[in-house]
């Protein structure tokens, strides 16, 4: 992912209102992020604790998504449906991002349960718990990560369909 200033994020938000803009508040690391690791950046938000931030690299440009996490949470422990992570290092919960356009303002939303942290993109590039000698590694990470790619860019275009 390319690097993205906090101006860049503010002006592509999608399915968020102008006053749920303004109240965005940036991750206390947000100048430390090293974006070259990431396939998307997300965080929590530190003042509002049951929304959270999406960033997502296109074509033509980023797409920033408001994400509201469910207060009700899975009764078993579940697996993230962005980096399929099968370590289970960290809680998938569920977010819902509203929809862009009529849709979003009629109150439609997409789920998605995603790692709570957002260490998505970390988790792509651990190798498996057990492989074989003379496995690939850098190939089963490599698909990882395009899978994770795939999944995310998937959502967003289900957000973003009008």
């Amino acid at each position: 992912m390319k690097p993205v200033t906090r101006q860049d994020i503010l002006s592509s938000f999608q399915g968020a209102t102008r006053s749920e803009v303004k109240k965005v508040t940036f991750a206390p690391d947000f100048d430390d992020v090293d974006f070259d690791t990431l396939e998307f950046y997300g965080w929590r938000d530190p003042k509002l604790p049951k929304r959270s931030y999406v960033v997502v690299p296109r074509e033509d440009g980023v797409v920033t998504l408001l994400l509201t996490r469910a207060d009700a949470k899975p009764r078993a422990r579940a697996m993230c449906s962005w980096c399929h992570d099968v370590n289970l290092t960290d809680e998938a919960v569920l977010y819902s991002a509203r929809r862009a356009g009529p849709a979003g303002r009629r109150g439609d939303t997409v789920g998605v349960l995603v790692c709570k942290t957002f260490r998505c993109s970390r988790n792509a590039r651990q190798l498996p718990p057990a492989y074989h000698k003379g496995t690939d590694l850098d190939a089963i990470r490599a698909e990882r990560i395009a899978d994770l790619t795939r999944r995310i860019e998937a959502f967003t275009e289900s957000v973003l369909a009008a």
